[in-house]
């Protein structure tokens, strides 16, 4: 069971999204509340696996309450402003319910959510194998495809997507970027921009705001120039050349 809060200071709002969990057999509501505060009170007593976010509230938006608190469960963001999409979707947000909700957009909704809850549990399940050091899971049109570190050659974030990209094939999943990093901790990748991850063996050459793959060209941004620069480059080469 997936298990749910619903945060919205409109209490028909939140009955609404109360009831249709309700009907979908894989959700549990475990808590609802008006405020991010609230919400924080929640998660610091019950196990919450997603969160059902209303961006207009008093006191504190949803949109800053995701951009001020780290390790949150899954959100799915309810508003009646369809200008917020773009700005909660780069906040790894896995949906966007726009108000009214329907039933039929509700379980478009929960469907993909439970497609990625059952991707972090298998892969949960996996990082224990022992056979889990070359490769690991993710899944890809509706099924889990194997993947070895060695033929990664980048991953790209596209919205609350990944695609990455190895010498044959580009496999695209519904999970944030930052669930992949966590994959590739310690296996010789690097963060060269909020949306990408390279493989550092891969890396034929650098310039000052990219790094060559082949003929795929992956942005360093200003955040994480100094951090490529110390992980790929020897001291002497970087430190030498004024340039970079």
């Amino acid at each position: 069971m997936i298990k749910c809060v619903v945060i919205d200071d409109e209490p028909l709002a939140r009955e609404c999204i109360n009831n249709y969990i309700a009907e979908i057999g894989f959700l549990e509501q475990v808590g609802e509340g008006n405020s991010p505060v609230e919400l924080t009170n929640i998660l610091n007593q019950k196990k919450v696996d997603l969160i059902f976010l209303d961006i207009q509230m008093p006191v504190i938006n949803g949109i800053d309450f995701l951009k001020i608190t780290s390790n949150l469960p899954m959100v799915i963001l309810t508003t009646a402003y369809p200008s917020y999409a773009l700005e909660g979707f780069d906040l790894d947000v896995l949906d966007y319910l726009l108000k009214p909700v329907t039933l039929k957009r509700f379980i478009k909704a929960a469907n993909k959510a439970n497609d990625f809850f059952q991707l972090q549990n298998t892969s949960g399940q996996l990082v224990s194998d022992k056979y889990t050091e070359d490769y690991f899971f993710i899944k890809c049109d509706h099924k889990f495809e194997k993947i070895y570190f060695r033929d990664i050659l980048f991953v790209q974030a596209l919205q609350n997507y990944v695609s990455i990209h190895t010498y044959d094939r580009k496999y695209i999943s519904l999970l944030p970027l930052k669930s992949v990093e966590e994959k590739l901790k310690d296996k010789n990748f690097i963060r060269t921009h909020k949306s990408y991850i390279v493989s550092i063996p891969k890396i034929d050459s650098i310039e000052s705001h990219e790094v060559l793959i082949g003929s795929d060209s992956i942005p360093i941004s200003r955040n994480y120039r100094k951090e490529v620069k110390e992980k790929v480059l020897s001291d002497k080469l970087w430190k030498n050349d004024t340039n970079y």
